[in-house]
């Protein structure tokens, strides 16, 4: 698609990508003061847009960064904007930033937020091939930040340690990351959930992560497919003894792992479980299922 048609929300308006701008002076830029989610659509609808929504007011709410908008007018600017990219399978992001406070001032008190919202064609952490194949992962030496220090359920721009841990993956011939906390406790990975499949159970991280609207959805799958999820703490060991690894993210969904640090994961192929998941989360994006109409009728 060409980008030039793409239209872009910013503070009420929506402007050509090109003309999209923020002042350097604004807080989100110079110091990264600023939360947002992501949420995509599919075949012309958005996915648990409400949850999404819930989410983003919640990091809001924490951060204590005030916005005029009510979340049901922030959801049909979301949709007005997908709308007019003509975007079917989307990959749309709203950024709340702290904003830009009066010239010559550092008040953060007396800043006026900035509200973006943008939808680009979909966007995949993995392939579909290589989500097919699956992914060879590598534990970053770069440790997650600890929640005392800034709460992972925040989600907030502040992700250079994301950054470098994908840098040191790329460095090593691998496809994505796995990030440990300092005591080495497993917690996410730069924009996606982890799980780990043993003895037919689904086991994920508790806390020190994102708790993700498809992470959720994992757990919806599982429970109607009948099969066992357990919250716990993980270490690297326990996901090198798994019988199957996965990730979960809005952009890509449901993403295999048949490697890691060098150790084949189960028997080296996407395992069982993961390919369950895989097929009835793509089944149910496929279905319209959660999903909040983008266009109208005579539009689709």
């Amino acid at each position: 698609m060409d980008s030039a048609s793409l239209v872009v929300y910013i503070n009420g308006e929506y402007v050509p990508q090109a003309e999209a701008k923020i002042s350097i002076f604004d807080f989100g830029f110079l110091r990264g003061d600023a939360v947002f989610d992501t949420m995509s659509a599919w075949k012309g609808s958005i996915f648990k847009l409400d949850a999404h929504i819930r989410r983003l007011y919640n990091s809001l709410r924490v951060v204590r960064i005030p916005i005029s908008l009510t979340p049901e007018e922030l959801k049909r600017a979301i949709i007005e904007t997908t709308r007019r990219c003509g975007l079917h399978d989307a990959y749309i992001q709203c950024i709340v930033t702290r904003g830009l406070p009066p010239a010559g001032e550092r008040d953060l008190l007396r800043c006026t937020p900035t509200v973006i919202i943008f939808a680009i064609p979909y966007v995949w952490i993995l392939s579909p091939e290589k989500i097919q194949q699956g992914a060879r992962v590598k534990i970053a030496s770069t440790r997650s930040i600890p929640p005392q220090c800034l709460d992972p359920r925040i989600k907030s721009l502040d992700r250079l340690h994301f950054d470098l841990a994908i840098l040191e993956a790329k460095a090593a011939g691998m496809d994505e990351t796995i990030m440990l906390d300092v005591h080495g406790h497993v917690t996410e990975g730069p924009g996606f959930n982890v799980f780990l499949v043993k003895g037919g159970t689904i086991y994920t991280p508790p806390e020190g992560i994102l708790q993700g609207i498809t992470r959720q959805t994992v757990f919806e799958i599982a429970a109607e497919q009948g099969i066992e999820t357990q919250v716990t703490p993980l270490t690297a060991y326990d996901l090198f003894a798994g019988d199957e690894v996965f990730l979960s993210s809005t952009a890509g969904g449901i993403m295999p792992v048949v490697e890691i640090d060098g150790r084949s994961i189960g028997d080296g192929k996407p395992g069982p479980i993961s390919r369950k998941i895989h097929a009835a989360y793509w089944k149910m994006r496929e279905s319209g299922r959660h999903s909040t109409p983008v266009f109208s009728p005579a539009e689709a």
